[in-house]
């Protein structure tokens, strides 16, 4: 049986701090690597033999050195780095002893491992990130030419992005500043409208032959971007036992503050992923308006805690929705019997309501 060499890893930008394990002899080791050059930390890890398991927190500085591990044949935990530094025993820290903390938790298996996406979903999900700041960027020139065009005394708001808008703003007469301004905003915004298309585009051909798409797509306002984004950071949705627990990796899942008898709700954590709320939050404006249920929950609860908070309660709904239909691999309108069917069983399950007879129809469920 093959040597199994665990390796903590403090990870930064620069460099990395390693200590090492091996299970059969008991043998412990450290190191230092700078990651300049890259080919220093690839041979390093490519001499260790094998098998290796590679632990460290995640963080966004990490992905190059994932995918070099992951080429050697090695395997990579990645952990919570919150949890990790929750459970350090020493008040003093450097680099050495939060890696001999990570390889401590990967022995006695308590390492907090986090899921990694398939390298197909990481691709999926850097481009869904990358079109989403593109949109950021597009929203911005926008608003530049909106102020330009004000400033000039032409107020069209969104129509200035027609075509005849466009034509309007380009007749103004401008200072030579103001000139330039608007000619170089212009040639942004026509090169990130090309660009935005051509992501779009290519998101698309990876939805089409993905049956999973499909099914989140039969529920108002889940569109091709905002099921694709669900998909492959929930996927595989079995790895969640609760609702409660896919809402909390969404970052859904309420902070609140406790004094004596009072509690205070804080909002939402806002964990895990930033794009997959986005894009639920996005969904909702469609399907407040198209879902009989959730229109009735989101002016509900707009007349008791404002717009923003009720956005976000039904992004949480169509989370759980969402997670619902892929792990039973059921569509909208079975989603919806299902719904159905539950709310009469808990109706005649209170107390003095009567079953209704055969070809009379039951009472309808309040709220």
């Amino acid at each position: 049986m093959n040597d199994i060499i665990y390796c903590g890893v403090d990870f930064h930008a620069r460099q990395q701090t390693i200590c090492c394990l091996k299970t059969e002899t008991g043998e412990l080791t450290s190191h230092e690597l700078k990651h300049d050059p890259k080919e220093a930390v690839r041979q390093f890890y490519a001499e260790l033999g094998g098998p290796v398991i590679v632990g460290l927190e995640a963080s966004g500085y990490t992905p190059w050195f994932e995918e070099l591990i992951e080429a050697l044949g090695h395997q990579v935990w990645l952990g919570d780095a919150t949890e990790i530094r929750r459970r350090a025993r020493r008040r003093q820290k450097n680099d050495r002893r939060d890696a001999e903390l990570i390889l401590d938790l990967m022995v006695h298996d308590e390492f907090p491992r986090i899921h990694r996406p398939t390298p197909e979903s990481r691709e999926i999900l850097r481009m869904l990130r990358y079109r989403h700041k593109l949109v950021k960027l597009r929203t911005i020139i926008k608003n530049s030419l909106q102020a330009l065009s004000i400033q000039a005394g032409l107020s069209l708001q969104a129509r200035l992005f027609t075509r005849q808008g466009t034509q309007q703003l380009e007749a103004l007469t401008l200072s030579p500043v103001m000139g330039q301004q608007r000619q170089q905003w212009l040639e942004l915004l026509q090169e990130l409208n090309q660009r935005i298309t051509a992501t779009e585009g290519w998101l698309k051909q990876q939805a089409l032959s993905d049956p999973r798409i499909s099914l989140l797509r039969t529920h108002p306002g889940l569109g091709l971007l905002s099921s694709l984004g669900i998909v492959h950071t929930l996927m595989p949705v079995r790895r969640f036992s609760t609702t409660r627990k896919v809402a909390a990796y969404g970052g859904f899942d309420p902070m609140e503050r406790s004094s004596a008898d009072k509690k205070r709700y804080l909002g939402i954590s806002k964990a895990g992923s930033r794009l997959l709320r986005f894009l639920l939050i996005e969904a909702t404006q469609t399907a407040v308006k198209t879902d009989p249920e959730l229109k009735r929950f989101y002016h509900r609860l707009v007349q008791r805690r404002g717009k923003p908070k009720a956005k976000v309660a039904v992004a949480r709904k169509l989370l759980i929705r969402s997670f619902i239909m892929l792990r039973d691999e059921i569509n909208y309108a079975q989603f919806q019997q299902r719904a159905i069917a539950a709310r009469l069983a808990r109706e005649f399950a209170r107390p003095n309501v009567p079953v209704p007879l055969i070809g009379q129809p039951a009472s309808p469920a309040k709220g």
